[in-house]
């Protein structure tokens, strides 16, 4: 055992997006009940490499007592894993769910409904995969969209998602209350104001209690509203 540099996760802080599994050549980082871990001591070289890839600044290094790392027992768990079919050492990561912040091109304003430019300004989209912290919400009107409104709403880039950051989800589908995840994201941002778009039909009412009760919770005051949309894709309530 020795002081050295290792990693630190703070658990509390993790959104569990599995970016430092993916960042992290040693494999000493996996992702266990949805937030990453540090499986070994002797496995991590205390280089850092994970801390950039975490959009929530969950991971530090700090000085501790810990083994030293163990560069041939890492070898080995790669070959072992290799040899066992399992070359990926963070199999459970989706690439697609690193955050990052999105810009077009500035071109001439189009009238609202002919507009053919995306108005999407991050990545991830879907409220289980986006981070609760990160540079993009930071002075961000928040659009929290039920998925059924961008199919049966015609202008929903130019009407909605423009100006926003935008998350989505379907309460029903999902099978998950995102009340404390929102809570999150508004309480741990400078969001500057709210817009829950729903559909007309029952199950939508999930979205909008998650929200509406994550604004509570949050204990910000920031402008907000509901707008639901019809299976016609016509706004029937705003």
């Amino acid at each position: 055992m020795m002081i050295r540099k290792i990693v630190a996760i703070d658990e509390d802080k993790c959104s569990g997006c599995g970016l430092c599994a993916a960042a992290c050549h040693e494999g000493a980082i996996e992702m266990v009940n949805g937030k990453a871990h540090l499986i070994k001591d002797d496995y991590c070289d205390g280089l850092g490499d994970c801390l950039p890839e975490c959009p929530t600044g969950a991971i530090t290094l700090m000085e501790r007592e810990a083994a030293d790392y163990d560069k041939g027992a890492v070898e080995a768990r790669m070959r072992a894993k290799i040899a066992g079919g399992d070359a990926d050492p963070a199999p459970h990561v989706c690439p697609g769910s690193m955050a990052k912040v999105l810009r077009h091109q500035a071109g001439q304003a189009p009238k609202r409904s002919e507009s053919r430019e995306s108005r999407l300004m991050q990545w991830p989209v879907q409220i289980k995969l986006v981070p609760t912290q990160a540079p993009f919400y930071q002075g961000a009107k928040l659009l929290v969209a039920a998925d059924c409104t961008a199919y049966a709403y015609a202008a929903f880039h130019e009407d909605f998602m423009r100006g926003h950051i935008t998350v989505i989800g379907c309460p029903k589908l999902d099978a998950v209350d995102y009340t404390e995840k929102l809570t999150e994201i508004i309480r741990n941002n400078d969001i500057r104001s709210l817009t829950i778009l729903r559909m007309e039909v029952p199950c939508c009412g999930g979205l909008e209690h998650a929200a509406k009760t994550a604004l509570r919770d949050s204990g910000k005051f920031i402008p907000w509203r509901v707008v639901t949309v019809s299976t016609a894709g016509k706004i029937i309530d705003e």
